[in-house]
């Protein structure tokens, strides 16, 4: 019988101790609160604008987000863009019964005054420091969105780990055409990776982001070349994040280092996952699409333009 308890108390002991969690990505689609910003072009999304966006849209909106927070299990982590500001995110963490999330927020230059956020669970991770890496498009291009990093301290453990969220130049104009710009956006992101995992091999990446790109692209595969990518055609039902004209591919993307294979902080093997319920899809033209919000400047009161993506770490 002692022996049987001991054996019981061992399993419990190691499930109590081995804690799963996720971490995450979402490009929210044009996440605007209902304010006329005095300097940035947020008139489509405006009561009186063009979306007339209005409380009982934005507050659906929210309550949408969180509904993938939640289904997610609340990841511990979870990087967003198309938000427009701190408030919208703090609204985000306010309606979520995770009161436990706080966040990292820069404010960028992005002439429509879309950023890159994260939220954090602070029962488990603290920041140690964060910022933003800021990089220049060739004239007469406006503004792009900033990298937005930040350093944790996992509690209980010497691990840390590096998250940095991007929103790289979209493909207006072509992708070939605008390839260029994020190569930009690439190049300044790898030199930070670079000189992180220089100053200390141990910690831990988290690259995540909408690239606007392909795992085939130059940009993604540069930071390929550091980093391990999660997300492939088979984390998901239907082979990408994104539908471009009936066609689905890769645009959001997570990328991870090495040293996740070691410490008390470990990925778990092959659990990168496109996140697709029913309810975070639609059909158009008899094809399979995300359920967005706007389509052709009609309200359709979806979720977004893209689907979540995720993978699952190992605490001990």
């Amino acid at each position: 019988m002692k022996k049987i308890l001991v054996v019981l108390s061992l399993i419990l002991s190691a499930t109590i101790s081995a804690q799963e969690r996720t971490i995450a990505f979402y490009n929210v689609e044009n996440l605007f609160d209902t304010l006329d910003h005095p300097v940035k072009n947020d008139n489509e999304f405006l009561p009186e604008g063009r979306n007339n966006w209005d409380s009982p849209k934005y507050w659906e909106k929210i309550a949408h987000i969180n509904q993938v927070i939640t289904e997610l299990k609340n990841p511990v982590l979870m990087g967003m863009c198309e938000i427009e500001n701190a408030a919208v995110v703090q609204d985000i963490i306010d309606y979520n019964e995770n009161s436990s999330y706080k966040m990292v927020h820069y404010e960028s230059l992005d002439q429509r005054g879309i950023d890159n956020a994260m939220i954090y669970d602070t029962t488990t991770l603290s920041v140690v420091n964060s910022g933003f890496i800021r990089f220049e498009m060739p004239e007469p291009s406006s503004p792009s969105r900033d990298i937005v990093w930040a350093k944790f301290s996992l509690k209980n453990s010497n691990d840390t780990i590096l998250a940095m969220v991007n929103h790289w130049p979209s493909r207006r104009g072509g992708q070939a055409e605008s390839e260029p710009k994020r190569l930009i956006a690439a190049v300044a992101a790898k030199t930070f990776i670079d000189s992180v995992q220089m100053a200390n091999p141990k910690i831990k990446i988290v690259f995540m982001g909408d690239l606007n790109d392909y795992p085939t692209n130059i940009g993604p595969e540069m930071i390929a070349e550091v980093l391990t990518p999660m997300i492939t055609p088979k984390s998901g039902d239907f082979g990408g994040t994104h539908n471009y004209r009936g066609e689905w591919n890769i645009l959001d993307h997570i990328m991870i280092s090495k040293s996740f294979k070691k410490g008390k902080v470990k990925a778990c093997k092959k659990s990168g996952t496109i996140y697709s319920p029913d309810y975070l899809l639609t059909t158009y033209k008899g094809n399979i699409v995300p359920n967005r919000t706007y389509g052709g400047g009609n309200y359709l009161g979806g979720y977004s333009d893209h689907l979540p993506v995720s993978f699952t770490i190992k605490i001990k």
